[in-house]
């Protein structure tokens, strides 16, 4: 048996236990001082009470207990707080001020080689009054950003509105409602520039739907967002807007300091926030330190309606690293500012080097040294930094801050899973993934399925090829491979491959015929979303990107 914690676990030794009491401390001052009081919710919640309010994040740390009840470890404070409030508090003693410290569990995709319990320090405030709760929320966490002395933080802010008004009015059938939730939600925004250019809608309709997750800068982005839903014909699409206009109307200092700024990238929460969505960023951390936002329908999910909620939550782990404390947060913290230190890109060697290289120096970027790479894995050229990595990696290395951006093939960022930003389809690279079996076993596959009720896949690509069959309604045995896939069916590991092909000639000549098309793939841009949200120079280069790939295709 291993010694030690689990993995994603750890021990808190003293030096850094009191550093991570220290930063408590303070922020519970600041909390206590606005009149939010201490609650503490269970560490084992029922799932299907937390189900009830919304999207309960994954997570693998289930147990039945003796009524044969399934229970989670909590892998979310809010959702268990809307539960108690919920179900402990009466409409007449609201609004309620509530504020926790608590750690939570939770295991993700996402999170591979991250820490699997975080703690969360957080406010929420209950039963407010309209805007002015978005109001007093934000203002609190702009001032225990200040208590903590948080190196040049900033707060980002969004609303779900007008995207669900438009989606609302416009949107040509449920189908193509969700399917647009699902891409802002996952920020493909490659994928909703081509779900809007391919369905049958209004060019205005069209061009919000793809111009709103990319809006951001100050209070006049909502005069931009204002015509472009009037030109879609949005109803009363002022309404959309006035919640944010009020929000900065009631923080000028923030506002006026350049503290509190509009970004519509990070509206990809709607299975969870109604409203007003921010987060908080800080010099030194390539992640959120801070999340929140207004969440009514999760406490009208509990039973509690019409009664308005909002709250945030600061990250113990992260702050400790954006304050230069002892810890580990899973996330790159630079030293250097984010002024003085260079933009870092990932590029994929391999046979999308060579047009990567070419784009970014049609871009105005330095490549002089990145053509001719060598076997360094590091270029250094003025104001950049190239990372040289696998397509593969790619994604990763931006996703945990290895790398402020990147460009790979989208097929890398599906297999990787992680959470990044896609921006740019850069139409190089192209290939598409097929399903194929050797010729002379065409239809042994379906009658293996008829018996065995599974087809076997070799594959390098196990998550495209679970989701195709997925969507296929099949089941599927996936056994994975690294190179040479075709040998799969041939030795009869498999019954049929899912690999990548340009030309159909490895096919070919080892006699295996293509069955169905699974997808089409192409090299992206993409961005980490603290990244991208902090360091205007990443929008600028997707822009330039974009008017390069634009150029091009009009030759």
């Amino acid at each position: 048996m291993r010694a030690g914690t689990p993995r994603g676990f750890r021990d808190i030794l003293p030096k850094e236990a009191a550093a991570r009491e220290r930063i408590s401390e303070q922020v519970k001052a600041c909390f206590s001082a606005h009149g939010y009081l201490p609650v503490e919710t269970p560490m084992l919640e029922a799932h299907a009470s937390l189900e009830r309010g919304g999207h309960v994040p994954a997570s693998p740390f289930r147990l039945f207990d003796s009524d044969g009840d399934i229970l989670v470890m909590r892998p979310d404070i809010t959702l268990a707080i809307a539960r108690m409030v919920a179900t402990r508090v009466s409409k007449g003693e609201l609004p309620l001020r509530l504020r926790y410290s608590a750690p939570v569990v939770r295991e993700e995709s996402t999170l591979a080689g991250q820490p699997r319990q975080f703690t969360q320090l957080g406010v929420e405030l209950v039963g407010g009054e309209g805007i002015a709760s978005e109001t007093e929320v934000v203002s609190l966490l702009a001032e225990a950003l200040k208590v903590l002395d948080v190196p040049a933080w900033t707060i980002v802010c969004g609303s779900v509105l007008p995207l669900t008004a438009l989606l609302e009015a416009g949107a040509p059938s449920e189908e193509f409602r969700q399917e647009a939730l699902r891409l802002v939600h996952v920020s493909d925004y490659v994928g909703l520039d081509e779900l809007a250019s391919s369905a049958d809608v209004e060019p205005a309709f069209a061009r919000a739907l793809t111009a709103i997750p990319r809006l951001a800068g100050g209070i006049e982005v909502l005069d931009e967002l204002d015509a472009l839903l009037c030109a879609a014909g949005v109803p009363d699409h002022e309404a959309a807007t006035s919640e944010l206009r009020s929000l900065f109307a009631g923080l000028p200092a923030l506002v006026e300091g350049g503290l509190l700024r509009l970004d519509f990238s990070v509206i990809n929460s709607f299975d969870y926030y109604t409203g007003a969505i921010f987060k908080g960023y800080a010099e030194g951390i390539t992640a959120a330190i801070a999340s929140g936002g207004r969440y009514d329908a999760v406490l009208a999910n509990q039973g509690l309606s019409d009664t308005a909620a909002c709250g945030f939550m600061l990250s113990l782990e992260r702050l400790q690293e954006v304050l230069g404390e002892q810890g580990e947060s899973g996330v790159v913290a630079p030293k250097t500012a984010l002024s003085e230190r260079p933009l870092r890109i990932a590029v994929p060697k391999g046979s999308l080097f060579k047009d990567a290289v070419r784009l970014l120096g049609a871009a105005g970027l330095p490549v002089g040294e990145l053509a001719d790479v060598g076997r360094r894995l590091i270029i250094r050229e003025e104001g950049v930094e190239y990372v040289i990595v696998r397509a593969q990696d790619a994604p990763t290395f931006v996703a945990h801050g290895g790398a402020d951006c990147g460009l790979c093939g989208s097929d890398s960022i599906i297999e990787a899973a992680v959470d990044v930003m896609q921006l740019v389809d850069l139409r190089f690279g192209g290939c598409r993934f097929v399903v194929a079996e050797p010729r002379a076993a065409r239809g042994l596959a379906e009658e293996a399925y008829s018996w065995r009720g599974t087809v076997r896949v070799a594959t390098k690509y196990p998550r495209i090829t679970r989701a195709y069959y997925d969507e296929l309604g099949q089941q599927v045995d996936i056994v994975q491979l690294h190179g040479n896939i075709e040998l799969g069916p041939i030795v009869g590991m498999a019954d049929r491959i899912v690999d990548i092909t340009a030309t159909g000639t490895t096919l070919k000549e080892n006699d295996l015929v293509i069955v169905d098309d699974v997808m089409e793939c192409t090299a992206r841009f993409f961005a980490g979303p603290a990244a991208y949200r902090t360091d205007p120079r990443i929008r600028a280069l997707a822009a330039r990107m974009e008017a390069v790939v634009a150029r091009e295709e009009t030759r």
